[in-house]
């Protein structure tokens, strides 16, 4: 009696699962992309008061009346707060003058958060004050919003992932694989730097320094994408993609700021290598490495941890037993 042909089952719950998969996937990139925009505000915001106490206290009550918005640091006079503006420690500082409050921003650590404190002191001002802005760090000439240093993180996560699969799909294992990484990564970094400085003029630093961080990004996304396949098969690529392009591009705040981003979005972007690299760059290119060591050690963490997922997952694969091959059937000799 004929065996029954495999029913439509299996193929219908493969169509369900691409036609719910599908729809999943999209509402997961609407939300990590459109939550943080839609809830853009400031939480926490590094900001400096500097002069004395009694003209200090009525600029701070009334940006403390933003419960939660700024993280207020007291400074005696300019120079401490241009000093702080400058290393990174606050976004801007408020001098308290003679003449009215001073401003001091950086645009070149955020355009938009530059704006938004030239917006809330002026709200704030006495009647009839006028608030004088100066933009210590300014960014550059040719990139004044911020938008082009904001659209590179996106290219070098693709870079990442597209290096971490190759190596992946082209069968390269253990120092091979590891070797091509670096190699990719620091070519990345070379041609990166050829546009982004001296063709597009959007970074100002050191040419070398910022070769290396946009080399150390690219790396870092190459090696844990390299490094989940290794350790989880092909399967490894996508979560790697999910990871790095998904939620690392969005959560990055790059074009504004991390502290600009609903919690935890904005932690979580720090802690991958799109947010990472985008901070490290802007600390490199604009304010001489200032603030460099935090994103500098969760790159180098993801590089080395993905390196040695990489490295790992070929020994496990030559220390696997091969597969027993089944016996052969000798079938029998012809009678006659």
């Amino acid at each position: 009696m004929p065996t029954p042909s495999p029913a439509a089952p299996p193929q219908a719950r493969r169509m369900l699962t691409v036609a719910l998969l599908v729809p999943f996937v999209v509402a997961l990139a609407l939300w990590a992309f459109a939550w943080p925009a839609a809830r853009n505000a400031p939480r926490d915001l590094p900001l400096g008061v500097a002069g004395p106490a009694h003209a200090t206290a009525p600029l701070q009550k009334q940006l403390q009346q933003r419960e939660g918005a700024f993280e207020i640091h007291r400074y005696a006079d300019e120079a401490a707060a241009r000093a702080a503006v400058e290393d990174r420690t606050v976004y801007g500082a408020v001098v308290a003058t003679g003449q009215g409050p001073k401003l001091l921003t950086a645009s070149a650590a955020s355009p938009v958060v530059a704006q938004l404190l030239q917006q809330a002191v002026t709200a704030g001002a006495p009647d009839g004050a006028r608030v004088t802005t100066v933009d210590v760090v300014p960014a550059p000439a040719a990139d004044p919003r911020g938008a082009a240093l904001g659209s590179s993180v996106l290219p070098l996560a693709i870079a990442g992932v597209a290096a971490g699969s190759l190596v992946t799909l082209r069968g390269l294992r253990g120092l091979r694989a590891a070797g091509t990484l670096v190699l990719a990564a620091a070519l990345v970094g070379l041609v990166a730097a050829a546009l982004a400085h001296s063709w597009l003029g959007i970074l100002t630093g050191n040419w070398w320094a910022e070769a290396g961080v946009l080399g150390l990004s690219a790396l870092a996304v190459a090696a844990a994408v390299a490094g989940l396949a290794a350790l989880l098969g092909p399967a490894g690529i996508g979560v790697g993609a999910l990871l790095m392009v998904l939620l690392g591009n969005p959560f990055s705040g790059v074009t504004s700021a991390p502290q600009l981003l609903p919690e935890p979005a904005g932690l979580i972007g720090q802690l991958l290598p799109p947010g990472a690299g985008g901070s490290l760059l802007r600390s490199t290119a604009f304010f001489d490495g200032a603030a460099a060591t935090g994103p500098a050690v969760t790159l180098a963490a993801w590089a080395v941890i993905g390196l040695g997922a990489v490295l790992v997952g070929a020994r496990r694969g030559r220390s696997a037993p091969p597969a027993t091959a089944s016996p052969r059937v000798r079938e029998p000799a012809p009678v006659g």
